[in-house]
């Protein structure tokens, strides 16, 4: 992987959209400068609402969050249970701003 892209994991269901559209385990994904979450959901064509939380560099968070250059993205699904959730930050997903550009 080089400094001028990411490299992004899909779980669960999103594993299943990896294999369907036969992208690589992980697949890496050019990106010269940061952008958030949503950004990049658009850029891979992945609607908002098949991701409740991104891991970044192993950090749970919410796909308002910014990947930068050489981070390592996991994309995982609503509802993937586990009494972890609140620990690992997966709270109510936030819907991104109307005039976001991807």
């Amino acid at each position: 992987m080089s400094n001028e892209s990411i490299e992004v994991r899909g779980f669960g269901k999103l594993a299943e959209l990896f294999r369907e559209r036969k992208w690589s385990f992980p697949l890496e994904v050019p990106l010269a400068e940061p952008v958030t979450g949503y950004a990049l959901l658009a850029k891979l064509e992945i609607a908002a609402d098949q991701v409740e939380a991104i891991f970044i560099n192993g950090k749970a968070g919410q796909p308002d969050k910014i990947i930068r250059p050489g981070d390592r993205v996991a994309l995982v699904p609503p509802g993937t249970p586990g009494p972890y959730r609140v620990l690992l930050g997966f709270v109510s997903r936030k819907q991104p701003p109307e005039n976001e550009e991807s």
